[in-house]
């Protein structure tokens, strides 16, 4: 599935810049070792860290987008650093308990 696609179908909001691209897994960790460990590469990473660690975790492990759940926003300059890395940003207003339901429903695993 898309991002854009996934953005319509959850309600998500972006909030930079992005390639439309298709994701392939989703992972939900706030534990950046957890992520560098477990996370696989293009995968959509739906969390609730909003620091610069996260965006050079993400980086790292080569995800499609982050989701920041719970409606937090990161700062304008992590906002920067992930354009600089191409990653895509979202922000849900939903809990991750309930956007990974969201997802499960859509099929997405």
């Amino acid at each position: 599935m898309k991002l854009s696609e996934l953005a319509k179908k959850t309600g998500l909001k972006s909030i930079n810049e992005f390639k439309d691209k298709d994701f392939e897994s989703v992972y939900i960790s706030d534990m950046v070792s957890d992520i560098i460990t477990v996370a696989k590469a293009n995968a959509l990473l739906i969390t609730l860290q909003t620091h610069k660690s996260l965006i050079a975790t993400a980086n790292l492990v080569d995800v499609a987008a982050i989701v920041f759940a719970k409606g937090k926003t990161p700062a304008p300059d992590v906002i920067q650093l992930a354009d600089k890395a191409g990653i895509a940003l979202f922000v849900s207003d939903l809990d991750t308990w309930t956007m990974a339901s969201k997802l499960f429903a859509l099929g997405i695993r």
